[in-house]
Protein backbone atom coordinates (compact mmCIF):
# COMPACT_ATOMS: atom_id res chain seq x y z
CA UNK A 1 0.00 0.00 0.00
CA UNK A 2 1.54 3.29 -1.11
CA UNK A 3 0.64 6.28 1.03
CA UNK A 4 1.02 9.64 -0.72
CA UNK A 5 -0.24 11.85 2.09
CA UNK A 6 -0.30 11.19 5.83
CA UNK A 7 -0.62 13.85 8.51
CA UNK A 8 -1.79 14.35 12.05
CA UNK A 9 -4.96 16.41 11.75
CA UNK A 10 -6.51 17.00 15.15
CA UNK A 11 -7.01 15.86 18.72
CA UNK A 12 -10.46 15.43 20.27
CA UNK A 13 -12.05 14.62 23.60
CA UNK A 14 -15.75 14.81 22.77
CA UNK A 15 -17.92 14.24 19.68
CA UNK A 16 -18.27 17.91 18.72
CA UNK A 17 -14.48 18.02 18.29
CA UNK A 18 -14.30 15.05 15.88
CA UNK A 19 -13.49 15.83 12.21
CA UNK A 20 -16.36 17.07 10.09
CA UNK A 21 -17.29 15.28 6.88
CA UNK A 22 -17.74 11.62 6.05
CA UNK A 23 -14.26 10.16 5.60
CA UNK A 24 -14.03 6.54 6.71
CA UNK A 25 -12.36 5.95 10.08
CA UNK A 26 -10.28 3.04 11.36
CA UNK A 27 -9.84 3.06 15.15
CA UNK A 28 -6.93 1.59 17.12
CA UNK A 29 -7.39 0.20 20.62
CA UNK A 30 -5.02 -1.59 22.95
CA UNK A 31 -3.07 -1.45 26.18
CA UNK A 32 -0.89 1.55 26.88
CA UNK A 33 2.40 -0.14 25.92
CA UNK A 34 1.17 -2.33 23.06
CA UNK A 35 2.84 -0.23 20.35
CA UNK A 36 0.01 1.71 18.71
CA UNK A 37 2.25 4.64 17.73
CA UNK A 38 4.82 2.31 16.17
CA UNK A 39 1.97 0.50 14.40
CA UNK A 40 0.73 3.81 12.91
CA UNK A 41 4.20 4.83 11.74
CA UNK A 42 4.82 1.43 10.11
CA UNK A 43 1.41 1.28 8.46
CA UNK A 44 1.95 4.76 6.98
CA UNK A 45 5.66 4.34 6.13
CA UNK A 46 6.52 7.34 8.29
CA UNK A 47 9.18 7.44 10.98
CA UNK A 48 7.84 9.92 13.50
CA UNK A 49 4.28 10.84 12.52
CA UNK A 50 2.89 9.30 15.69
CA UNK A 51 5.22 9.99 18.58
CA UNK A 52 6.50 6.90 20.35
CA UNK A 53 6.61 7.74 24.04
CA UNK A 54 9.35 6.56 26.37
CA UNK A 55 6.64 5.96 28.96
CA UNK A 56 3.34 4.16 28.35
CA UNK A 57 0.10 6.05 28.90
CA UNK A 58 1.05 9.20 27.01
CA UNK A 59 -1.83 9.06 24.53
CA UNK A 60 -4.61 10.50 26.68
CA UNK A 61 -6.77 12.01 23.95
CA UNK A 62 -8.16 10.83 20.60
CA UNK A 63 -5.76 11.60 17.75
CA UNK A 64 -6.90 11.65 14.11
CA UNK A 65 -4.44 11.01 11.25
CA UNK A 66 -5.55 11.88 7.71
CA UNK A 67 -4.53 9.29 5.11
CA UNK A 68 -4.64 10.42 1.46
CA UNK A 69 -7.81 12.40 2.28
CA UNK A 70 -9.64 9.05 2.07
CA UNK A 71 -9.68 7.88 5.67
CA UNK A 72 -8.59 8.64 9.22
CA UNK A 73 -6.55 6.36 11.43
CA UNK A 74 -7.86 7.13 14.90
CA UNK A 75 -5.55 6.50 17.87
CA UNK A 76 -7.55 6.03 21.07
CA UNK A 77 -6.05 6.29 24.58
CA UNK A 78 -4.39 3.10 25.76
CA UNK A 79 -6.13 1.27 28.56
CA UNK A 80 -4.70 -0.57 31.55
CA UNK A 81 -2.08 2.03 32.51
CA UNK A 82 -1.61 1.77 36.28
CA UNK A 83 -0.11 5.17 37.15
CA UNK A 84 -3.26 7.25 36.78
CA UNK A 85 -6.15 7.89 39.12
CA UNK A 86 -9.41 5.95 39.00
CA UNK A 87 -11.17 9.15 37.95
CA UNK A 88 -8.81 9.58 34.98
CA UNK A 89 -9.25 5.94 33.98
CA UNK A 90 -13.02 6.39 34.11
CA UNK A 91 -12.75 9.50 31.91
CA UNK A 92 -10.62 7.60 29.37
CA UNK A 93 -13.11 4.76 29.32
CA UNK A 94 -16.03 7.10 28.71
CA UNK A 95 -14.09 8.89 25.94
CA UNK A 96 -13.22 5.60 24.23
CA UNK A 97 -16.70 4.08 24.56
CA UNK A 98 -18.44 7.25 23.36
CA UNK A 99 -16.33 7.25 20.20
CA UNK A 100 -16.55 3.51 19.49
CA UNK A 101 -20.26 3.24 20.18
CA UNK A 102 -21.53 6.37 18.45
CA UNK A 103 -19.23 7.30 15.56
CA UNK A 104 -21.03 6.65 12.27
CA UNK A 105 -17.88 7.03 10.13
CA UNK A 106 -16.18 4.17 11.99
CA UNK A 107 -15.69 1.24 9.61
CA UNK A 108 -13.27 -1.04 11.50
CA UNK A 109 -11.70 -1.32 14.96
CA UNK A 110 -8.18 -2.73 15.10
CA UNK A 111 -7.31 -4.15 18.50
CA UNK A 112 -3.62 -4.64 19.23
CA UNK A 113 -2.37 -7.22 21.73
CA UNK A 114 1.26 -7.91 22.68
CA UNK A 115 2.23 -11.32 21.33
CA UNK A 116 4.67 -11.83 24.22
CA UNK A 117 1.95 -11.93 26.88
CA UNK A 118 -1.40 -13.56 27.46
CA UNK A 119 -4.16 -11.00 26.83
CA UNK A 120 -4.86 -9.08 30.04
CA UNK A 121 -8.23 -8.84 31.74
CA UNK A 122 -8.60 -5.39 30.13
CA UNK A 123 -7.89 -6.94 26.71
CA UNK A 124 -10.52 -9.58 27.33
CA UNK A 125 -13.10 -6.99 28.41
CA UNK A 126 -12.37 -4.81 25.37
CA UNK A 127 -12.72 -7.81 23.05
CA UNK A 128 -16.03 -8.76 24.68
CA UNK A 129 -17.24 -5.16 24.26
CA UNK A 130 -16.32 -5.16 20.56
CA UNK A 131 -18.21 -8.40 20.03
CA UNK A 132 -21.18 -7.08 21.99
CA UNK A 133 -21.35 -3.84 20.00
CA UNK A 134 -21.28 -5.78 16.74
CA UNK A 135 -18.73 -3.43 15.15
CA UNK A 136 -16.32 -5.00 12.64
CA UNK A 137 -12.98 -5.63 14.35
CA UNK A 138 -9.56 -7.07 13.59
CA UNK A 139 -7.02 -8.44 16.03
CA UNK A 140 -3.32 -7.72 15.49
CA UNK A 141 -0.56 -9.33 17.59
CA UNK A 142 2.24 -6.77 17.85
CA UNK A 143 5.97 -7.08 18.63
CA UNK A 144 6.51 -10.41 16.85
CA UNK A 145 10.18 -9.48 16.36
CA UNK A 146 10.66 -9.74 20.14
CA UNK A 147 10.08 -13.49 20.31
CA UNK A 148 11.66 -16.45 18.51
CA UNK A 149 10.07 -17.09 15.11
CA UNK A 150 9.39 -20.70 16.13
CA UNK A 151 7.16 -19.47 18.99
CA UNK A 152 4.92 -17.17 16.93
CA UNK A 153 2.37 -19.84 15.96
CA UNK A 154 2.13 -21.11 19.53
CA UNK A 155 1.63 -17.61 20.94
CA UNK A 156 -1.05 -16.80 18.33
CA UNK A 157 -2.94 -19.94 19.29
CA UNK A 158 -2.77 -19.01 22.99
CA UNK A 159 -4.21 -15.57 22.18
CA UNK A 160 -7.00 -17.17 20.14
CA UNK A 161 -7.93 -19.45 23.03
CA UNK A 162 -7.79 -16.69 25.66
CA UNK A 163 -9.98 -14.34 23.59
CA UNK A 164 -12.32 -17.16 22.50
CA UNK A 165 -11.77 -16.42 18.82
CA UNK A 166 -13.46 -18.42 16.09
CA UNK A 167 -11.37 -20.30 13.56
CA UNK A 168 -12.41 -17.86 10.83
CA UNK A 169 -11.44 -14.74 12.84
CA UNK A 170 -8.29 -13.06 11.52
CA UNK A 171 -5.33 -12.61 13.88
CA UNK A 172 -2.41 -10.95 12.12
CA UNK A 173 1.15 -11.13 13.53
CA UNK A 174 2.79 -7.70 13.21
CA UNK A 175 6.21 -6.15 13.68
CA UNK A 176 6.97 -2.45 13.48
CA UNK A 177 10.65 -3.37 13.17
CA UNK A 178 10.44 -5.73 10.19
CA UNK A 179 7.14 -4.59 8.66
CA UNK A 180 5.66 -8.08 9.01
CA UNK A 181 1.88 -7.97 8.73
CA UNK A 182 1.66 -4.48 7.19
CA UNK A 183 0.22 -5.57 3.83
CA UNK A 184 -2.09 -8.09 5.48
CA UNK A 185 -3.57 -5.37 7.69
CA UNK A 186 -4.05 -3.06 4.67
CA UNK A 187 -5.82 -5.91 2.86
CA UNK A 188 -8.27 -6.20 5.76
CA UNK A 189 -8.77 -2.42 5.89
CA UNK A 190 -9.59 -2.31 2.16
CA UNK A 191 -12.50 -4.69 2.76
CA UNK A 192 -14.14 -1.96 4.82
CA UNK A 193 -12.81 1.08 2.95
CA UNK A 194 -13.35 0.39 -0.77
CA UNK A 195 -12.33 4.00 -1.47
CA UNK A 196 -8.72 2.81 -1.13
CA UNK A 197 -8.95 0.39 -4.06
Amino acid sequence: MEIKYAAYELTAVKPEQYPKGNLAEIALVGRSNVGKSSFINTMLNRKNLARVAAQPGKTRLINFYNIDHKLYLVDLPGYGYARVSKAEKAAWREMIETYLFSREQLRLIIMLVDIRHEPSREDQVMNECLLGWGRPSLLVASKTDKIARARVGERLEEIRVCLKMKGTDALIPFSAVTGQGREEVWREIRKYVPELK
